[in-house]
């Protein structure tokens, strides 16, 4: 028999608990003596009190477990191999906010990657060219097919779209070794470092999103006579194809003329690329401006969250609420098993691969002034996913799996932004079937001119194994979860973001009207 064992033995009942509570008292003590302290500089919070601190031993092993220790942002400079480069970062973001970029002359990468909204899309679903020159909730113009998605942190991911079609082939999106993959006829990028930066240049290439159709009706390349109703005459008119049947390498090469055109892009370029000297006509490259515009994406990283600040040993971070919607996440609602932290996560809560998780169907009437994208299926209001890039059925209605960290400024959920709510989005995992029958585009705040889709399709090719079951919680435990993928994954410096805006382009083409950036 153990000593405490053979003492309580012989003491009254109320001695043996008053016992059993000391000893519990002094392992808390020494348990919360043993934590590191925050990084400096950061604000100590109170800790919370000794009742809470089954759940916080419980959270922190569990992280552990997972692997998840809240130093992802911390690594940025030694994955790169330096610091952000502040000169290289401010170009960037003249070029992120200068319509010089798209030969439609009215849109930029901030048209739809608001400021205001953590450089995400300020619309359900994305609105490039053809806009009304505003970038917020007041935006209007032709819709695209998908949400713009947040641009904070991205330098992370290992797979950027919603269909994972451009990757790093090494798994890691510092590591160019082996290149980076696109789609036809990009094919393999190789000659930059990150995966970022390879994919920086292609927005000018994309019709409904910067270049237009200024053209098409004469040069169609790949585009059939339905989109020849949307050649307006507006902008630069398309360059032809060349030998791969599509625009897209002539349009790199008018960008870059449009840009070398501009002294002060010569200047600045070269204030970068070019120790000091302003360059040549003719001397900036496609490579310059991508790494400019990864240099000023790779600098909005915000991924100090809460739960970061716990898992680094701040114990207060974290709400009551926020730490059980965690336990939650990691554990009976089985989130973690596709939002993962591990490994090629880079503690972004997505496994980057696609999954088929049933997010009702919504599209525009194709057109003009409504949508700009023929969609799929036989009325033309489907999204097939990544069989789309891939051309495999099997794939079909699968998407890549979505990061959540700063969602709480997200106006939309899902690929099409079909869900207006995080409470409805999560309510949709937890039972897909359920979720999809009762959709309500009113209840989702679904604007007027986005049309609710079949749901038939989806069900048939199977839902995704690990959601084809519903999972019950409480409302107590629904709540939990919610805040904390909202608030315990959200960094504040997202609210920042609006001071990034810049007072006037080098092209001296007028900025667009921000919302929310007062």
């Amino acid at each position: 028999m153990s000593t405490p064992s053979r003492i309580t033995g012989r003491l009254p009942r109320f001695a043996c608990l008053l016992i059993l509570i000391i000893s519990a008292l002094g392992y808390a003590v020494a348990d919360v003596a043993s934590l590191p302290a925050p990084p400096a500089g950061e604000p100590v919070l109170p800790r919370l009190g000794l009742g809470d601190h089954r759940v916080d031993r419980r959270l922190r092993f569990v992280l552990v477990r997972a692997g998840f220790t809240g130093q992802i942002e911390s690594t940025l400079e030694s994955r790169l191999g330096r610091p952000i480069d502040p000169e290289r970062a401010d170009l960037g973001r003249l070029l992120f906010f200068d319509k010089i970029l798209g030969l439609h002359d009215d849109n930029y990468c901030a048209g739809c990657h608001a400021p205001a909204f953590g450089f995400g899309d300020s619309q359900r679903m994305a609105i490039g060219v053809g806009n009304n020159d505003v970038v917020g909730p007041n935006r209007g113009g032709a819709r695209n097919q998908r949400r713009s998605t947040l641009v904070a942190n991205t330098v992370f991911y290992p797979a950027l779209m919603w269909t994972p079609r451009f990757v790093s082939l090494s798994g890691d999106p510092f590591d160019g070794s082996l290149g980076f993959e696109f789609p036809f006829p990009e094919n393999v990028v190789t000659g930059v470092p990150t995966l970022l930066a390879a994919q920086g240049s292609l927005p000018s290439t994309e019709l409904v999103e910067m270049a237009g159709f200024n053209g098409i009706t004469a040069n169609p390349g790949p585009f059939g006579p339905r989109h020849f109703q949307f050649d307006d005459g507006d902008g630069q008119a398309l360059p032809p194809v060349d030998g791969t049947g599509v625009h897209n390498f002539p349009i790199q090469a008018a960008v870059d003329a449009r840009l070398n055109a501009i002294p002060d892009y010569l200047d600045r370029f070269g204030a970068v690329f070019n120790g000091g000297a302003p360059l040549p006509a003719g001397g900036i490259t496609i490579n310059m401006r991508r790494l400019a515009i990864a240099e000023f994406q790779a600098s909005l990283t915000a991924a100090n969250a809460p739960l970061d600040r716990f898992a680094r040993g701040e114990t207060g971070a974290m709400t009551p609420g926020q730490k059980r919607g965690a336990l939650l996440f990691f554990g009976k609602a089985g989130c973690v098993s596709c939002h993962a932290v591990a490994g090629s996560a880079n503690e972004m809560f997505s496994d980057f691969s696609p999954h088929r998780i049933g997010g009702p169907q919504v599209a525009p009437v194709f057109g003009v002034g409504t949508g700009n994208v023929i969609f799929d299926g036989p009325e033309e209001n489907e999204d097939f996913g990544f069989q789309q890039t891939e051309g495999d059925p099997a794939l079909r209605y699968m998407f890549r799996t979505a990061p959540l960290r700063n969602l709480k400024v997200a106006p939309g959920f899902f690929h099409n932004g079909a869900i207006g709510s995080l409470e409805a989005a999560i309510a949709h995992h937890l039972d897909v079937e359920a979720s999809l029958r009762s959709y309500d585009p009113v209840a989702n705040a679904l604007p007027a001119d986005l049309h609710q889709g079949p749901f038939d399709g989806m069900l048939e090719a199977g839902i995704d194994p690990l959601l084809s079951r519903p999972t019950r919680l409480t409302d107590q435990e629904f709540r939990d979860l919610v805040e904390f993928v909202r608030d315990g994954l959200f960094d504040p410096r997202v609210l920042d973001f609006c001071g990034r805006l810049p007072d006037s382009v080098p092209s001296g083409m007028p900025l667009q009207m921000f919302e929310g950036c007062d």
